[in-house]
């Protein structure tokens, strides 16, 4: 099976080569973004047509915190809005015949009933801090769902919730929560400072999933013979950006003050994904919270060392 994994470099695509490149029969197709540039039509299009993939996993995304979402939201919507629609279609007109898309749960409804269920799709205003990148993600989702009930084509999708894990953004601006404050966390207790300032209130609920556990989801759908149209993929269990906040600080060893500047937005007040289907289906995540951000702090400085962060 030739397998395209489309954004190997990132921290998702990264997860998926790590769960794939040992499995017998599979041969990966993987191109950096020198190598192929997905916003461009003609360029996919001639990947496709010479390489011919079996299976495409779309990974591949223009992705940032909530800073970096308010302040570019017209790359985050054209970037990722290009890259679906040329990776969905060119896998359609060269003959893939699987194809599964990863989302977001941004996809979902600022104030979406919680848990967020996969039928509260479009029922209501998107959270306007990342109203670009869901839009994209929403489109490439549709487009998906239209050419499997068009063409027969077996193309899903998964949404998952907030991910971290090795190969993170850590940019001080532009990087998710959760690696923004091992960085943060880290450079202080590496300088020893009394103090760390936080966003916001600390009360807004959130559920991360490590990154290896949504590449393991990825490949137990992708054996599915009727898979649904998309799919949430997250643990089921949140925390507040509080506690969240209070164990990146324990991982890192920080035992100085943290002060919450209230000025700073919050974001969506809960992010909880309905994850029932997935588990009807007999698919569970293995990694808890504690343990993940443990792993993915060791990374952190192992990269860091190694003069290799994201950032």
């Amino acid at each position: 099976m030739k397998l395209f994994i489309a954004g190997h470099t990132g921290m998702v695509g990264g997860a998926l080569v790590r769960r794939f490149e040992h499995d017998p029969g599979v041969s990966l197709l993987l191109r950096t973004r020198r190598e192929l540039d997905l916003t461009n039509q003609e360029a996919v299009n001639r990947f496709y047509a010479m390489e011919k993939p079996d299976v495409a996993i779309i990974a591949a995304g223009k992705v940032g915190g909530i800073h970096a979402n308010h302040t570019y939201p017209a790359e985050f919507l054209y970037d990722n809005l290009a890259i679906a629609a040329n990776t969905i279609h060119a896998a359609y007109r060269q003959g893939t015949k699987r194809l599964l898309f990863l989302g977001s749960s941004c996809i979902y409804p600022k104030l979406a009933p919680q848990p967020m269920a996969e039928d509260s799709l479009l029922t209501s205003a998107l959270e306007p801090t990342n109203e670009a990148y869901a839009i994209a993600k929403i489109t490439g989702l549709k487009l998906c769902q239209y050419y499997r009930k068009q063409y027969g084509v077996l193309f899903h999708s998964a949404m998952p919730t907030n991910l971290y894990g090795p190969g993170d953004n850590y940019h001080p601006q532009n990087s998710h929560v959760l690696p923004a404050l091992i960085r943060r966390f880290h450079e202080a207790r590496e300088e020893n400072r009394a103090e760390m300032t936080a966003w916001g209130t600390g009360s807004p609920r959130r559920e991360f999933l490590h990154v290896d556990d949504l590449a393991d989801a990825g490949a137990f759908l992708l054996r599915l013979d009727n898979p649904p149209d998309w799919i949430n993929v997250g643990t089921g269990t949140d925390v507040t950006i509080r506690e969240l906040t209070e164990t990146v600080a324990a991982v890192t060893g920080f035992t100085g003050r943290i002060v919450w500047d209230q000025s700073k937005p919050d974001g969506t007040p809960r992010k909880l994904m309905d994850v029932s289907k997935l588990t009807a289906l007999g698919w569970k995540a293995r990694t808890g919270l504690r343990e993940g951000i443990e792993k993915t702090y060791a990374s952190f400085r192992a990269e860091n060392a190694a003069h290799a962060l994201r950032s």
